[in-house]
C-alpha cells in the first residue's frame, strides 16, 4: 500500500521531510479494524511528532485522524463490520493514518456522520474528543450543567476551540468567552458561536473585568505561559483550569490561594495507556455525529487542500506550523 511518513526529523521545507513509500498492509488484533482511508486531516500533533520524535526503523507513518470504510475486521470485533463507514483519531503509539489501509482500535472509532463527506468528516475525531474530555472529564461538568457559570476559551478559533466552543453551547449551560486576536478569528468564534469575544494580545484581566463575569473554568488551548498569571487572577476560588499546549515554566503555586484545580488534557491517553474506559471514545464520537448529523454543531473545517501525496501534506504543515489555521485543513484519500 501508498504512505507518506518521515526518515528523519528536521523542517519541513526539507526535500525529504514527507516521503510517499510502498509499505504492507497492516496486521490486525483481535479487535481492530482494518479501514481503508477515504479522508485526513492535519493537527499540531502531526507537527509535533514529526519534529521531535526520530523514527527508530524505517520510515515512520503520522496522522492522526481519519475517516473511511471498513474493509476487514479482527475476530473479537462487535461494534463495526464490513462496509461501515467510520470516522476516529488513532493511536500515537501506532502508525498514521496518512496511508491507503490503517488498523485501529474498534474502541476508539465512531460511526462517521452521514451528512459529511469522507474529508469533511476527518477534520472532526481529534478535536471532538480533545473538547468533550476537557469539559465532561478534566472539568468534570455533567451535560445541561453549568448554570449560572462561564468557560474562558484562550485560543479559540483553531480546531479544538471551534468544536469547544460549539459542545459547549449545545450541551451545557456555560456562557462561553472565546479569545481571538484578528478580524477573521473574531468572525469566526462568533460563528462558532461564543457569548463573548476578547483579544488575547490585550489585558485578559481588564477585558473579562469588564464583562462583569468571573470564570470558573478556564480552557487553555495555547499561549498558556504567557496568560498563566492572567487566568489565576480572573478565574474563580475552586475553579478548574484545564490545558492542552506545552508550557516550559508554570508558576503552579499560584493556584493554591484560591484552591484551583488543574489538569492537561491529552486525548491519546487512553489508547496509549489501553484504559480500562477506552470505548468512552467510541461512545463519545457516535454521539458528536449524532450532533453534526441533526444539525446541532456545524463544520469546523475551513479549507480542503487537496489528495493525500507527499506535497500536500507539506502544505498542510506548514500551514499547520504557521500558528494560523482557522478551524480544520483536511485532505481526500489518495
Amino acid at each position: 500500500m501508498k504512505a507518506i511518513g518521515y526518515n528523519k526529523t528536521g523542517p519541513i521545507t526539507e526535500p525529504d521531510s514527507l516521503i510517499e513509500f510502498e509499505t504492507n498492509k497492516p496486521k490486525l488484533g483481535p479487535r481492530d479494524l482494518l479501514v481503508e482511508i477515504h479522508g485526513i486531516s492535519v493537527n499540531p500533533v502531526d507537527v509535533k511528532v514529526r519534529v521531535r520524535m526520530e523514527p527508530k526503523i524505517g520510515t515512520k507513518i503520522i496522522g492522526y485522524d481519519a475517516s473511511g470504510v471498513v474493509r476487514e475486521i479482527g475476530r473479537d470485533v462487535s461494534t463495526f463490520k464490513v462496509e461501515d463507514e467510520v470516522f476516529y483519531s488513532g493511536d500515537l503509539t501506532r502508525p498514521g493514518t496518512n496511508s491507503e489501509l490503517h488498523s485501529v482500535d474498534e474502541r476508539i472509532v465512531g460511526k462517521k456522520p452521514k451528512s459529511l463527506g469522507f474529508a469533511e468528516a476527518a477534520g472532526f475525531p481529534l478535536t471532538s474528543i480533545t473538547a468533550w474530555e476537557i469539559l465532561f472529564d478534566s472539568l468534570a461538568l455533567n451535560e445541561g450543567g453549568g448554570k449560572g457559570e462561564s468557560l474562558l476559551i484562550v485560543g479559540a478559533a483553531g480546531g479544538v476551540g471551534s468544536i469547544l466552543i460549539q459542545l459547549a453551547k449545545k450541551l451545557t449551560s456555560l456562557t462561553v468567552i472565546a479569545t481571538a486576536s484578528r478580524p477573521e478569528t473574531i468572525e469566526w468564534v462568533n460563528k462558532m458561536g461564543a457569548d463573548h469575544v476578547i483579544n488575547h494580545h490585550e489585558s485578559l484581566v481588564d477585558q473579562v473585568k469588564d464583562l462583569g463575569i468571573e470564570p470558573r473554568y478556564v480552557a487553555s488551548l495555547n499561549g498558556t505561559e504567557g496568560h498563566f498569571s492572567s487566568i489565576v487572577e480572573l478565574i474563580k476560588p475552586r475553579g478548574h483550569i484545564a490545558l492542552i499546549d506545552d508550557p516550559k515554566n508554570l508558576d503552579i503555586n499560584s493556584i493554591k490561594l484560591k484552591a484551583l484545580s488543574f489538569s492537561w488534557e491529552f486525548m491519546f491517553a487512553r489508547s496509549m495507556f489501553q484504559t480500562d474506559d477506552m470505548y468512552k471514545q467510541h461512545v463519545l464520537l457516535n454521539r458528536v455525529s449524532e450532533l453534526i448529523d441533526d444539525g446541532s454543531i456545524v463544520s469546523t473545517v475551513t479549507n480542503n487542500i487537496g489528495k493525500i501525496s507527499a506535497e500536500t501534506l507539506k502544505e498542510a504543515h506548514m500551514q499547520q506550523e504557521s500558528g494560523k489555521v482557522i478551524g480544520k485543513n483536511v485532505l481526500e484519500g489518495f
